[in-house]
C-alpha cells in the first residue's frame, strides 16, 4: 500500500521518539507540510490586498466602512481557520499520533455542529444589526458605508466560511496539507476577478465585495465536504452517531481558548480605532490600511504554523515532548525570518506601500506615519503566532493567553498614554500598536521551554 501524507508524519514521529532529529530535518519536515498552505497564504494575501484597493477606490467613506468591518471579518477568518480550526487539528493530529483512527472519524461531525453553530451567531449579529455594531465603533458614517457589505458578508457568507476553513483543517488534522491547499486556491484566485466585476460593472460598490467573498465560500465548503467525504484526510468521518460530549472537550479545551485570543486580538483593533474616530474619518481609514498589512503577516504565518500544529500534535500524541519543543523552535524561526523581512520592507518604505492602496494624501500620510511604526515589529508578531499554533498543537494555551492580554493592554492602554499623556498624539497610537505585537511575540517564547511543555 503507498504511503500517505498522515503515515508519513505517523512514522517521523515515531522515528523520533528514539533518537534526535537534526534541525535540517525538523525544517524539511515543517516545509513539506508548510509549503502547500504557504501558497494558499500566498494566494490569500495577494486577494485581500486587492480588496483592500478595491475598497478604497469606492471613496474615503466607503473606505472607512470597509476598515470597521474589517476586524470583525478577519476575526471570523482568524477563528474559523487557526483558532477553532486548530482546535481541529490538534484534535485529530493527536488521535492520529495515538492510533486512534475512530476517534478521528468522529471528530468531524463535532467539528462541524462547532462551525455552523458558530457561522449562524456571526451572521446574526453583525448581519442582523450592523449599523448598531459599527455604529458604535466608528460612528454612523462609517457605519452606513458598511452595513450592507456586512449583510452580505456575515449574512450569507459567515457559515460557508466556517464550514469551508474546518473541513480544511480535518484535511490538515490528517497530514493532508496540500489536499487542503488545491481546493482552497480556488475560492482565493476568483475572489478578486468576481469582488472587482460585482464592485464595479454591475455596480454593487463594497457590497459587491461582501457578496463575492460570500460566493466563493460557499463554493469552496462544497467542495471541501466532497473531498473529506471521499476519505482524502486518511480517513472517512462517521456522521451518524449520538455526539459526545468528550469529543467536543477534544476541540473545544484548545478551540475557545484560541478563539479568546483571536477576539482579543481583534479587540485590540477595534479599541484603537475607535480611539481614532475622534481624530477623523481620514484617520480610521489609514489604520485600517495599516492593519490590513498588520493581520496579512497571520497568512503567511498560518504557512508555518499549521505545519507546527499537526507536527507539534502528533508528537505529543505519542509523547515525545522533547521533539515537539524543538520543532516549534525550528518553525518559529523560519516564521520569524518571513514577516521580519515583510516588516522590514514596508518599515523602510511606508509612502509606497500606503500610495498602493489610496489616493487620498491624507489618508496615505497618515497611513504611512502607522506603517513607520509597526512595519518594524512584524517580525514579532510573525515568531508569536508561530508559537501560538504550536502551543495549540500542544495543548499548551497560557503562555499564549498572557501574551495576547499584554498585547491589549500595550496596544490600546499604552498607545492611548503615550497619545494623550505623553502628548505624542496619532503617533502614540501606532507606537502602542508595535510594542503590542512585539510584546506578543516575546510573551509567547517565554512559554515554549521544557517546564511549560512536558507530560503533566
Amino acid at each position: 500500500m503507498p504511503e500517505t501524507p498522515a503515515m508519513t508524519v505517523s512514522n517521523t514521529v515515531a522515528a523520533a521518539s528514539t533518537a534526535p532529529v537534526p534541525a535540517t530535518e525538523l525544517a524539511r519536515r515543517i516545509g513539506s507540510l508548510a509549503g502547500p498552505t504557504a501558497v494558499i497564504a500566498l494566494l490569500q494575501s495577494c486577494a485581500q490586498l486587492v480588496e483592500t484597493w478595491l475598497a478604497a477606490r469606492q471613496g474615503t467613506a466607503a473606505l472607512a466602512g470597509w476598515a470597521v468591518v474589517l476586524p470583525f471579518a478577519l476575526l471570523l477568518q482568524q477563528m474559523s481557520t487557526g483558532a477553532m480550526g486548530g482546535g481541529v487539528v490538534s484534535a485529530i493530529a493527536r488521535a492520529l499520533g495515538a492510533n486512534k483512527r475512530e476517534e478521528a472519524s468522529s471528530l468531524v461531525l463535532h467539528a462541524l455542529i462547532i462551525a455552523v453553530t458558530a457561522g449562524l451567531a456571526f451572521a446574526i449579529v453583525l448581519a442582523g444589526f450592523p449599523r448598531g455594531v459599527f455604529g458604535a465603533v466608528a460612528g454612523a458614517t462609517a457605519a452606513e458605508a458598511a452595513a450592507t457589505y456586512a449583510i452580505w458578508l456575515f449574512g450569507a457568507g459567515a457559515v460557508p466560511a466556517w464550514l469551508a476553513n474546518t473541513l480544511a483543517s480535518v484535511l490538515r488534522g490528517g497530514g493532508r496539507h496540500a489536499l487542503a491547499a488545491r481546493v482552497l486556491a480556488f475560492m482565493w484566485v476568483a475572489f478578486p476577478l468576481l469582488a472587482w466585476l460585482l464592485a464595479e460593472p454591475a455596480g454593487m460598490g463594497l457590497a459587491g465585495i461582501g457578496a463575492a467573498l460570500a460566493a466563493v465560500s460557499w463554493a469552496a465548503a462544497l467542495g471541501m465536504a466532497v473531498v473529506v467525504m471521499r476519505g482524502g484526510a486518511g480517513f472517512v468521518p462517521v456522521l451518524r452517531m449520538r455526539p459526545s460530549r468528550a469529543l467536543f472537550v477534544r476541540i473545544l479545551s484548545v478551540g475557545l481558548v484560541a478563539c479568546a485570543l483571536a477576539s482579543v486580538a481583534n479587540l485590540t483593533t477595534i479599541l484603537v480605532t475607535a480611539q481614532l474616530r475622534h481624530h477623523g474619518t481620514a484617520a480610521v481609514a489609514a489604520y485600517g490600511i495599516s492593519a490590513r498589512l498588520e493581520f496579512l503577516m497571520i497568512p503567511l504565518a498560518f504557512g508555518v504554523g499549521s505545519a507546527l500544529t499537526a507536527l507539534v500534535g502528533r508528537a505529543v500524541g505519542a509523547g515525545d515532548w522533547h521533539t515537539a519543543r524543538r520543532t516549534a523552535w525550528v518553525g518559529a524561526l523560519l516564521a520569524l525570518l518571513i514577516a521580519g523581512l515583510a516588516g522590514a520592507a514596508v518599515g523602510m518604505m511606508p509612502h509606497r506601500f500606503a500610495g498602493l492602496f489610496t489616493q487620498d494624501r491624507q489618508v496615505a500620510a497618515i497611513a504611512a506615519r502607522a506603517l513607520s511604526w509597526v512595519g518594524p515589529a512584524f517580525g514579532g508578531f510573525g515568531l508569536g503566532m508561530a508559537l501560538y499554533f504550536a502551543s495549540m498543537g500542544a495543548g499548551r494555551m497560557r503562555w499564549p493567553i498572557a501574551a495576547g492580554l499584554c498585547r491589549i493592554g500595550l496596544a490600546a492602554g499604552g498607545g492611548w498614554l503615550l497619545a494623550n499623556v505623553a502628548g505624542m498624539g496619532l503617533d502614540g497610537h501606532f507606537l502602542g500598536v508595535a510594542m503590542g505585537i512585539t510584546a506578543y511575540g516575546l510573551v509567547t517564547a517565554l512559554g515554549v521551554r521544557e517546564g511549560e511543555w512536558s507530560a503533566r
